[in-house]
Formats: C-alpha cells, sequence, structure tokens
C-alpha cells in the first residue's frame, strides 16, 4: 500500500484521480507545467475549461517544481498526454531514486517510435528494476468525480506491484482488476480511440443507432487483430480495456475523441476542431500511429484505415462510409 504519490498533470483525468485517492486516504502532491494554471489551481483549486464544477480537495499539495513534486513520493502517476509523455519521463529521470513505481494513466501510442506508454517509461528509465503498471477502462473524470461507479483494469510488472496499486487506488466507487496482459490493455485502451472518431463522425453525418453499433463491432474485431499479432491476448478484448473502454468512448457526451470525430462529420476541418480544444483528444495522433502498426504487422483494420484518411488525407466523411460499406464481401470473423 502506498501513503504518499505525486501526480504529475493537472488535467481532467489529473484531477479525477487525484480525487479516486483522496477517497482512498492517500497524501497527494500535484505537478502542473504550466505556472500561470498551476496558479489557478492553488488559488481558486479548478481550471476553468478542464473539469467544470470539480474542485481540488484543499488536502492535495499543488506545485509547479517537478523536484518539489517529487520529493519523498513513494508512487508516481503520469497523467500527461502520450506524445509528450516521454519528455517528461526524460525530466523525472533526474530527480526520481531507482525502484520507484510509475503509474501510466495515458491512453495513446507514440507516434514516432509506435511503442505503448510502458515501453516508453521503461526505455526512458533505463532501469529494470523500475515497477511500471497502466491504469485503464471505462473511467471519464466528468464522473468519477461525482463518484458514480467505476470499474477499471491495472496491468503492469512486477505482481506484487501491480497488486499494490490495486489495493490502494480501489474505493467503494471506484473498482480496480487487475491484468497480466499488459500489452492488451495499453492496446485496448489506446486504440478505441480512433473507433470513438469514426463514431462521432456517424453522428455528424446524421446516421445512427445501426452505424454506431457496426463501427462498435467492427472496431473490436480489428483491434483484437492488431493485438494479438503484437502479442496480446483476445481475451483482454472482451474486457473493461477492451469492449467497455470502447463502448463508453464511442457513445459518451464526455469522449473528446468522439467530438472531434462529430464535429468533422459535421463540416469542420481538423485545424479547426482542435484549435477550438483546451484537452487533447488522443485518438488523433492514435490514427497515425494504429495506421503505421496496422500496416508493418500486415493487419486488415479498415475502419482505422479511413478514420486516417479523413484526419489526414482530406477524404470527405461521407465517402469513407461509403467506402467501408462497399468493401468485398466476406464472412465474418473475428480475427
Amino acid at each position: 500500500m502506498f501513503e504518499r504519490v505525486t501526480i504529475l498533470g493537472a488535467g481532467s483525468w489529473g484531477l479525477g484521480i487525484a480525487h479516486v485517492l483522496n477517497r482512498a486516504g492517500l497524501k497527494m502532491t500535484m505537478w502542473e507545467f504550466d505556472p500561470a494554471e498551476c496558479a489557478t489551481l492553488v488559488r481558486e483549486r479548478t481550471i476553468p475549461g478542464k473539469l467544470p464544477g470539480f474542485h481540488l480537495p484543499e488536502s492535495v499539495h499543488v506545485t509547479a517544481d517537478l523536484q518539489e513534486a517529487l520529493a519523498n513520493t513513494q508512487l508516481v502517476l503520469l497523467a500527461v498526454p502520450a506524445q509528450t509523455l516521454r519528455s517528461v519521463v526524460k525530466n523525472v529521470n533526474q530527480l526520481l531514486p531507482s525502484g520507484i513505481g510509475i503509474v501510466n494513466l495515458a491512453k495513446g501510442i507514440e507516434v514516432d517510435s509506435l511503442k505503448r506508454m510502458s515501453q516508453v517509461i521503461l526505455e526512458e528509465r533505463g532501469d529494470t528494476k523500475t515497477p511500471v503498471a497502466t491504469i485503464s477502462g471505462p473511467s471519464h473524470a466528468e464522473e468519477v468525480v461525482r463518484d458514480m461507479p467505476t470499474t477499471v483494469v491495472v496491468a503492469g510488472q512486477p505482481d506484487s506491484f501491480v497488486e499494490a496499486v490495486q489495493e490502494s487506488f480501489s474505493t467503494s466507487t471506484f473498482r480496480v482488476y487487475k491484468s497480466h496482459d499488459l500489452v492488451g490493455v495499453e492496446l485496448g485502451g489506446s486504440l478505441k480511440n480512433i473507433i470513438a472518431i469514426s463514431a462521432g463522425i456517424s453522428s455528424g453525418l446524421g446516421l445512427g443507432d445501426n452505424t454506431l453499433g457496426a463501427l462498435i463491432t467492427r472496431g473490436l474485431a480489428e483491434i483484437s487483430r492488431l493485438g494479438l499479432a503484437m502479442g496480446a491476448s483476445t481475451e483482454t478484448f472482451a474486457g473493461l480495456s477492451g469492449i467497455g473502454d470502447l463502448v463508453t468512448t464511442c457513445a459518451s457526451r464526455h469522449s473528446r475523441n468522439r467530438f472531434v470525430g462529430e464535429a468533422i462529420g459535421r463540416g469542420k476541418s481538423l485545424q479547426e476542431v482542435l484549435q477550438g480544444m483546451k484537452m487533447v483528444a488522443e485518438g488523433v495522433q492514435t490514427a497515425r500511429s494504429g495506421h503505421r502498426l496496422a500496416r508493418m504487422y500486415d493487419v486488415e483494420m479498415p475502419i482505422t484505415q479511413q478514420v486516417h484518411e479523413v484526419l489526414f488525407e482530406g477524404k470527405a466523411p461521407s465517402r469513407a462510409v461509403g467506402d467501408l460499406m462497399e468493401r468485398s464481401l466476406k464472412e465474418e470473423v473475428w480475427q
């Protein structure tokens, strides 16, 4: 069990997990890299636009000083965007002693290296003794801070570390399961964001429940195919970090990735959408990573392909739907 925890990142999920750990009785320090937003959070205990209506408990110490944030910590939580995680770990390396456990909360795949977040952490730490885990699953911060029952899954190594995270984070409204499939947990949590963009595009085009059901089902099939090719267990994608997170993200009004897709379906460009967003929609960059991984592993991922073409190649959303529907007919198979 942990008593002193550091959360790096004061985005919506950083704030959400701070609420969970406060309920669990842990002592926390939160680091926010932007001095102005840090000052706002210290003064107001909230950051407008990130998690409306939520106020960070006074017991959580907030600082923009990374060294101060990491002093005497027993556990580090990375609640930063996937594409900036490597640079944060580089800075952490100079300040964090060997053997301190790290929990990743980001759901993404690094674009340049195509590595999962745990791989990035271990590569940058250069320390095989570093305990590393990832938490994933259907867990919108907007509902977590309202104490709506939420279940997630944690996977990593060693097993004793994973169990300690499971026990420390579980409360009466936040239940943590454990998994031995780190690859599957990380891929499921990341790739589902691509499918959520497609669900948003479908909604923006005015399509209905039949289309959404097809996207979720066939989206899960292509995620599972890639996961299996990369060494994940197929069963993982039937769990919280697979179908659980996929359904939630595709259907929820809280989903930033669905929001991006919906705006594009209604005629906005990707640039216009992203310029109007304060928070990061991880699925945009993961569409690049997923597309490259599909080609690398020679896995058919038609929805990912069409999302990539709409986002980065100027394809009309309506044409993408047509191309999906007009593919050659085949038997329904899961893998």
